[in-house]
């Protein structure tokens, strides 16, 4: 919006000032009275003037540009002098862009001009007494939007412009405006008259010629004139009434130019409007009365409408803050009543007594120390300002102080009968973790009180290792709490943050006391073996004092700077891997390995625990599905051989997911049964009727009726007896079905069977390992530790060429480094024993063989391959194959000593899995044989070795020397 300028440094330009003659009556009440005297002229203005008000004193000037002429030609100051030359004369003037909106007679306008000669322009122009230049609006860039407000950097462009390209962007029809003062760049216009640009007379600056617009004759007395007029002025009223601003505009404009005729009320209605610029060219550029005062009344009216909006915010505004001031006030009123009748304390107070009263009923089993710096932070408290910053610190470190459970224990169960027979109802197996968890409780019990411990328990996914945390937690009447250290970067997360820090909190150990409320829970430290380690320091290193039993009477955190006694905490951890947790972490812990669980054990887990939860999850009873052990055994050896029970549980959930759709879909069927047969009743009955009434009127018509009637009759009859015939020999039946579904709902029992298995499963994922009922000549089956658990694993060797001196060995199989040294030990092993048994055969120095582990696409390696690899090789070279339903296990060394490996239980019910008979095992792991349960061992013949000659005796022994007679299959195999 334009702004009318009044200012006093303006002012001083024009000393000379001339009193007008009307009386100084209110503005607004001139403005309305004007709606009589818009038809008349007004005797109290004449001439062409020209205004400005004087803020010092507030009286009326009204300055004429002879008037300032005459003072600098030192003429009286009490007359007014005619300017000479007129501004109608001026036929060439100066170009002024106007960049934001055009300039109204009447109005003034400050412009700032950057370009130099420009300014010297118009400064000589107003030495040589002709202070006026054409103001003319800047057109936008084509591509711009008018309604989009141009920052500084299109201003700069603006003032670039010069020549021919500032002409071409200037709008045709401007404003005469008076130079009225200059004061470095920033020039004070007034508008006079408009004018349209002819033609261009200079480039720099730029000059244009112009001609005079004078508006269209109009009648006065016309009646839609007046009416709009009326109605421009009325609105102007309305907006008065809602906006300041306005107001200082109709006062300071009628105090300059008196009453308003019809042109003027247009084109102050534009000026003082918020239209863009564009309208308001489009005012300046209209030379009729009645539609300038159209366009007028359009910008008036939404100005109006603007204002309304901005009422209705400052009203909500206004609203919403004395809402808040006032319920701010009866607040602190109503905090001062309580105050004073001793019903409430301040803020400081009342978090005094809640922190004293926390800890009250604890003070007796607090440490000493611990006592202190809460005593200390109370006085603390009371010294600092509710506003400070401090004060929320100290705030938030007294809540996590007095809320810790200080001395305060759960009463610990030291049976162990009760114990057991939780464990066993949460878990079926696991008897080195149940055994060690009894031995604990034993051990409290006779000593009467119970230490914490820190335990890992290690195993493959999904055999227990979490769940069984919260098991123990129960079984030891303990509270639980577990927290995942897996991708765990910071060690803030385990001692906490400095108390500096915006936002610090305490460790887990700190949350895990003040969520369980007792100082002796269980914690469970899930994924030890996936801690990270970043920028903020070591997880695992951090995780040394927590786990220490030496250090942990007195753990450090850093955010309440206390020591904490977690001595008493009994820390269980899981593993997948231990190798990956760190020594120095490793060392501090007792490891239980699980090593996972057998098909018997599955089979129990299945029927005892996931069978049962899956059953209840699904809302399915007992009686309404079967499912065989045959189904559980084949889901489990060709579905879920993994050492863990997570995948059977998916598929078992697969499974009652299937039965439940098919069960549901089943009682849809027998509900559509049982209402088409209530729709056949009706039907019996109308077909009753229907006899019923042919036969009444057959007898009442008997007499009348002549014989061919009669007929037609009886044909009737005979209809509806096969209707009836019909209904009852077919729909009957129906009807005796749809009532005794009705009376009792039972759906038909689902089995599961192997049979019908895959129908709910797919097909099977897993497959035989065994691939040879009997292995031919250079293949030898091993055993192998996986992270399913186990499985068995051949060796391959074939003959490649022949040759003096070619002796030499190819691997394949995606071998690890491990498992190709294995293969060099194992060919020179086997060189060294065939020399010793056959010393004329020279085929291994003058034969290139070719060793494969089948199954490439996965990678191998590990130290427990050597003894198959050179039992392989023997085979090869003596041309025997190796006992049936053997395998074997375990590193050999250059001197044919046999060394211990890792996972006999694995390979062990591998073995089994595969149906073989003789197993082979360093003599070392015969310990963790006897180890295993008895089905695992049982009908197997196992065999302790520490020498290679003794699997030498066992693979090829004299009843082992017969043929192979399947020669297709030997040539099958040397294909491979």
């Amino acid at each position: 919006m334009l702004k009318l300028i009044a200012s006093s440094r303006i002012h001083r330009l024009h000393p000379t000032v001339l009193r007008p003659a009307h009386d100084s009556a209110s503005p607004l009440l001139r403005v309305l009275s004007s709606l009589g005297g818009l038809s008349h002229r007004n005797t109290n203005v004449g001439g062409r003037y020209f205004f400005c008000s004087d803020s010092g004193d507030g009286s009326d000037q009204v300055v004429d540009a002879g008037v300032k002429a005459a003072e600098e030609s030192q003429s009286k100051a009490s007359a007014i002098v005619p300017t000479y030359p007129r501004p109608e004369d001026y036929l060439t003037v100066l170009a002024l862009p106007l960049i934001h909106r055009p300039l109204f007679p009447g109005f003034y306008m400050p412009i700032f001009v950057k370009d130099p000669k420009l300014l010297a322009a118009l400064q000589e122009s107003r030495e040589r007494q002709a202070p006026y230049a054409g103001a003319f609006l800047l057109k936008d860039e084509p591509e711009a939007d008018p309604s989009v407000v141009s920052g500084s950097d299109t201003d700069k462009n603006v003032y670039d412009l010069k020549g021919k390209d500032l002409f071409n962007r200037l709008h045709e029809v401007g404003t005469l405006a008076q130079i009225s003062s200059i004061h470095g760049d920033q020039v004070i216009l007034i508008g006079h008259r408009r004018l349209r640009i002819t033609e261009m007379v200079s480039e720099d600056p730029l000059t244009v010629k112009v001609d005079h617009l004078k508006d269209k004759t109009y009648n006065k007395d016309d009646d839609i004139i007046k009416a709009t007029s009326f109605e421009v002025i009325s609105t102007l009223r309305d907006v008065l009434k809602t906006s300041s601003l306005w107001r200082d505009h109709v006062q300071t404009y009628t105090k300059h130019i008196g009453d308003f005729t019809y042109p003027r009320l247009a084109d102050f209605g534009a000026a003082i409007s918020g239209a863009n610029k564009l309208q308001c060219q489009q005012v300046l550029e209209e030379l009729d009365v009645y539609k300038r005062l159209k366009l007028t009344l359009e910008l008036v009216k939404k100005e109006m409408e603007i204002s309304k909006i901005q009422e209705s915010i400052a009203k909500a505004i206004e609203e919403k803050i004395s809402g808040e001031q006032r319920r701010y006030l009866l607040n602190e009123q109503l905090k001062a009543i309580k105050k004073e009748l001793g019903l409430e304390t301040d803020d400081k107070t009342a978090l005094t007594g809640k922190f004293r009263e926390r800890i009250e009923p604890k003070r007796e089993k607090c440490p000493p120390h611990i006592l202190q710096v809460i005593d200390e932070e109370l006085a603390k408290l009371q010294l600092l300002e509710a506003s400070s910053s401090e004060f929320s610190v100290t705030r938030n470190y007294l809540d996590w102080l007095t809320a810790l459970p200080w001395g305060e224990y759960s009463d610990e169960n030291f049976d162990v009968t009760r114990a057991q027979k939780i464990l066993d109802e949460d878990h079926y197996g696991l008897t080195d973790v149940k055994e060690r968890i009894l031995e604990f409780i034993a051990v409290g019990k006779l000593r009467g009180t119970s230490q914490g411990k820190i335990i890992c328990l290690s195993g493959p996914p999904g055999v227990g290792k979490t769940s069984i945390g919260r098991s123990i937690a129960r079984a030891l009447n303990r509270k639980f709490f577990r927290f995942s250290v897996g991708g765990l970067a910071d060690v803030a997360e385990i001692k906490g943050h400095r108390r500096t820090y915006i936002g610090a909190m305490p460790g887990k150990m700190v949350q895990c006391l003040k969520n369980v409320g007792t100082a002796n829970p269980l914690v469970l430290i899930d994924e030890i073996d996936k801690l990270g380690r970043g920028h903020a320091g070591d997880p695992a290193s951090a995780l040394l004092e927590l786990l220490d039993p030496e250090q942990n009477a007195n753990f450090l955190d850093h955010y309440l700077d206390v020591p904490i006694d977690l001595s008493k905490v009994l820390f269980v951890c899981t593993a997948n891997v231990v190798e990956m947790i760190p020594n120095p972490l490793l060392d501090r812990m007792e490891v239980v390995a699980i090593a996972g669980y057998i098909t018997d054990e599955k089979m129990h887990i299945a029927r005892d625990y996931l069978e049962k939860t899956t059953r209840e999850a699904c809302g399915i009873k007992s009686e309404q599905v079967e499912v065989t052990d045959a189904a559980l055994l084949s889901l489990i050896e060709n579905y879920c051989r993994e050492a863990g029970v997570r995948n059977l549980q998916k598929h078992i959930e697969k499974i009652y997911r299937k039965i439940a759709l098919q069960l549901v879909r089943q009682g849809e069927t027998i509900d559509a049964t049982i209402r088409s047969a209530q729709s056949i009743e009706p039907l019996k009955d109308k077909v009753d009727s229907d006899e019923l009434g042919v036969v009444t009127v057959q007898k009442e018509n008997s007499e009348s009726v002549e014989g061919s009637n009669t007929e037609k009759v009886g044909e009737t009859c005979d209809e509806v007896d096969m209707v009836q015939t019909g209904l009852s020999s077919e729909q009957s039946q129906g009807l005796e079905v749809a009532k005794e579904s009705e009376e009792d709902k039972e759906i038909e029992k689902v089995l599961v069977d192997k049979s019908n298995l895959t129908d709910f499963v797919g097909k099977p994922v897993f497959h035989a390992d065994r691939i040879y009922d009997q292995t031919p000549i250079g293949v030898v089956m091993g055993l192998a530790w996986t992270s399913m658990g186990g499985s068995t694993l051949y060796i391959e060797t074939t003959f490649v060429e022949e040759g003096e001196g070619k002796g030499a060995l190819h691997l394949t199989g995606q071998l690890g480094d491990v498992m190709k040294e294995s293969a060099q030990i194992a060919h020179t092993v086997a060189r060294a024993i065939l020399l010793e048994k056959e010393p004329e055969n020279r085929f291994f120095a003058n034969s290139k063989l070719h060793l494969h582990v089948p199954v490439g696409a996965t990678p191998k390696d590990g130290p427990s391959a050597g003894c198959t690899m050179t039992t392989s090789l023997l085979s090869l070279a003596m041309k025997k194959p190796v006992k049936k339903d053997l395998a074997m296990t375990g590193e050999v060394t250059l001197t044919g000593k046999i060394l211990p490996i890792g996972g006999v239980k694995e390979k062990t019910i591998a073995a089994r899995r595969s149906e073989v008979k003789t197993i082979i095992f360093p003599s070392a792991n015969r310990r963790d044989f006897d180890e295993l349960a008895p089905n695992v061992k049982e009908g197997l013949d196992v065999h302790f070795v520490d020498d290679y000659m003794q699997i030498f005796n066992l693979a090829f022994g004299d009843e082992q020397s017969q043929d192979i007679k399947d020669s297709g299959y030997q040539s099958k195999y040397t294909r491979i």
